[in-house]
C-alpha cells in the first residue's frame, strides 16, 4: 500500500512549526519559524497575523522540500494555534490591526464591566467559561472604547488558526473551541449565539459560522498553492486550539488522563465526559468529539525560571544555568529550609484569576542560598499545580494519570518535586513534537486514512516515571498549606492599589 501524509501546522506564540506525518505513526519532516511577540504597552500583548502567515508558507515548503514524494501522497493539512487570539479584517479583508493575543491584560476595566452587565452564574452555566480577560468581547469593547476608527471598520473577528485557514482557502470559519473560549457559544445546542455575540457590540455577521475540529473547512485555492507549495485542492480541515491538539499528541484520550505542561506558562488539561463549568478553569471541547478538555493556564512556570536563572547563575561553568541551579537545589532538602514562593510573577490566570498577585519569597534569614531561591521557586510551580488538581477533583473531574511535558519536564529534580507535591506518579513524554502532531493526525481522522482516535498513543514515546516519595510528600502537604494560606494573607496586599 503506497504511503499517506497529513500535515499539521501550529501557529505559536513564539514559533510556527509544520511537521509532515507519514501515516501511522512517522514524522518524516520539520520545520519552524520564531515569531515575533510585542508588548508596546504594559499588560499588552501583540502580534502579527501577517508574520504568521509569511512563516507559515516558508515551513510548508520546507518540509515539502524534504521529502518530495510526500506531496503526491498527501491527504489534507490541520492547523492548530494558540486561543483565543483576536485577528480582526475589514470587509476587504485587510488585517485592521495586530493581533490580541490570550494573554494580553490590557482589558480588566471592561471584564468588570461585563461582570455588572450580567448574571455571572448564569453565564457560566450557558458558555462554560467565567467572566475574564479570556473573552473575545471584552477585548472587543476595549476596542470600542480605545481604538474607535479599528472598531468601526471590523467585519470579520476570528482566531489564529481561522486567520491561516482564510489565508489556505479564502473561507471565513471559526473552529468551535474558538468560539467556545470566546464566549460565543450556548452548550445547550453548541451554537453561536446572538446575543453572546452583541456583548461585544459587533453585529452577529461579524463572528463567522463555525466549523468542527476535523471537519472540512475548504480547500486549498490557487493563490494559497502559489504561496506554500501545497496541491491546489488540497483538503484543509477545522483545526484546534494549540493546548488540546497538545493534549491529544501527549495520547490523552480517556477521561482521567492529565497533561501537566511545564513550558514558559504553566498549562494543566483533563480528559472529561462531561462540561461540568467552573469559572476556576477554562473550558474547551476535546478534539474526540463528545469528550471535553478542561483547563488551566498558570501565567508563568519556565518563564520565571528563566528569569531567576539570568539572577542567580554564576560565571561559566558546565552544563545550563538551569542545571547547574538544579544541582544546588537537589542538595536542598524539601520544603527548602522553610522559604516558600508564590510564583505570581505576571499575576496569576487559573484558579485564583488575579492579576494583581505577585511574585513573592517569605521565609528568608541568611543562612539561605541560591539553592534554597530555586528549588522554592521549583516547589511553588508545583504547589500551583496541585492547586489545579485539587479544584479539577472538587469539580468532580478524576484525575487518575499524570503526563508531563515540554521544556521543564526533563528536569528530574523539578519532576521528582511534582510527584511529591502531588502525591501520585509523573510520567514524562519524550521526543515530544505536542500540538503540531496533534493537528497532523486530526487531518488523518477527517481525510478518512483509516486510522482511530486511540491510534494516536503509536506516535508517543515515553521517558522516566517519578514515584512520590513518602516522607518528601508528607513535608509538601504542609508547605502546600502554607501556599494557599499565604496567598489569602497577601491578598488584601496585592489589592491594595485596587481599592
Amino acid at each position: 500500500m503506497a504511503a499517506q501524509h497529513v500535515i499539521g501546522l501550529d501557529i505559536g506564540t513564539t514559533s510556527t512549526v509544520a511537521v509532515l506525518l507519514r501515516l501511522p505513526d512517522a514524522v518524516v519532516a520539520s520545520a519552524s519559524r520564531p515569531v515575533t511577540l510585542s508588548s508596546p504597552h504594559s499588560g499588552w500583548a501583540e502580534e502579527e497575523p501577517q508574520e504568521w502567515w509569511a512563516n507559515a508558507c516558508a515551513v510548508l515548503r520546507e518540509v515539502l522540500a524534504a521529502v518530495p514524494e510526500a506531496r503526491a501522497s498527501l491527504r489534507g493539512i490541520c492547523v492548530t494555534g494558540m486561543l483565543p487570539a483576536v485577528v480582526l479584517l475589514d470587509e476587504a479583508g485587510a488585517v485592521l490591526r495586530p493581533a490580541i493575543q490570550q494573554s494580553d491584560g490590557r482589558c480588566a476595566r471592561e471584564v468588570a464591566e461585563l461582570a455588572r452587565e450580567v448574571d455571572e452564574t448564569a453565564f457560566l452555566r450557558r458558555t462554560g467559561n467565567g467572566i475574564n480577560q479570556q473573552l473575545v468581547a471584552t477585548k472587543l469593547r476595549w476596542l470600542e472604547r480605545h481604538e474607535a476608527d479599528v472598531f468601526a471598520r471590523i467585519a470579520t473577528v476570528f482566531g489564529s488558526y481561522d486567520f491561516i485557514n482564510w489565508r489556505l482557502t479564502g473561507e471565513r470559519r471559526v473552529e468551535h473551541n474558538f468560539a467556545l473560549e470566546a464566549g460565543f457559544i450556548d452548550l445547550a445546542d453548541h451554537r453561536i449565539a446572538d446575543d453572546l455575540v452583541a456583548l461585544g457590540h459587533i453585529p452577529r455577521a461579524a463572528v463567522p459560522d463555525k466549523v468542527l475540529t476535523h471537519e472540512v473547512l475548504g480547500s486549498v485555492d490557487a493563490a494559497a498553492a502559489a504561496a506554500t507549495g501545497l496541491p491546489q485542492g488540497l483538503p484543509v480541515f477545522g483545526g484546534a486550539a494549540d493546548h488540546i491538539a497538545s493534549a491529544f499528541a501527549a495520547g490523552l484520550v480517556a477521561p482521567g488522563e492529565v497533561l501537566l505542561k511545564f513550558g514558559g506558562a504553566g498549562d494543566i488539561i483533563v480528559v472529561s465526559d462531561g462540561a461540568r463549568p467552573d469559572p476556576r478553569l477554562f473550558l474547551d471541547y476535546h478534539l474526540i468529539p463528545g469528550l471535553y478538555a478542561p483547563n488551566g493556564c498558570m501565567a508563568t512556570s519556565g518563564s520565571a525560571l528563566n528569569w531567576m536563572a539570568r539572577l542567580l547563575a554564576e560565571g561559566p561553568g558546565e552544563g545550563t544555568p538551569h542545571a547547574r541551579l538544579d544541582a544546588l537545589a537537589g542538595t536542598v532538602p524539601a520544603g527548602s529550609d522553610g522559604v516558600l514562593c508564590l510564583p505570581y510573577f505576571l499575576g496569576e490566570k487559573t484558579p485564583i484569576h488575579d492579576p494583581f498577585a505577585s511574585g513573592t519569597f517569605t521565609g528568608l534569614s541568611l543562612s539561605h542560598g541560591r539553592g534554597h531561591f530555586w528549588r522554592a521557586m521549583l516547589e511553588g510551580i508545583a504547589y500551583a499545580f496541585r492547586h489545579h488538581l485539587e479544584v479539577m477533583r472538587e469539580i468532580g473531574h478524576p484525575t487518575n494519570r499524570l503526563l508531563a511535558s515540554d521544556g521543564g519536564s526533563k528536569s528530574a529534580v523539578w519532576m521528582q518535586i511534582m510527584a511529591d507535591v502531588a502525591g501520585a506518579p509523573v510520567q514524562t513524554l519524550r521526543d515530544f513534537y505536542g500540538s503540531s502532531v496533534g493537528a497532523a493526525f486530526v487531518a488523518a481522522i477527517g481525510s478518512g486514512a483509516g486510522v482511530n482516535w486511540s491510534d494516536i498513543g503509536r506516535l508517543v514515546s515515553y521517558g522516566r516515571t517519578f514515584e512520590p516519595h513518602c516522607v518528601s510528600a508528607a513535608t509538601y502537604d504542609h508547605g502546600y498549606a502554607d501556599f494557599r494560606g499565604l496567598y489569602q494573607t497577601l491578598h488584601p496586599f496585592f489589592h491594595k492599589s485596587d481599592t
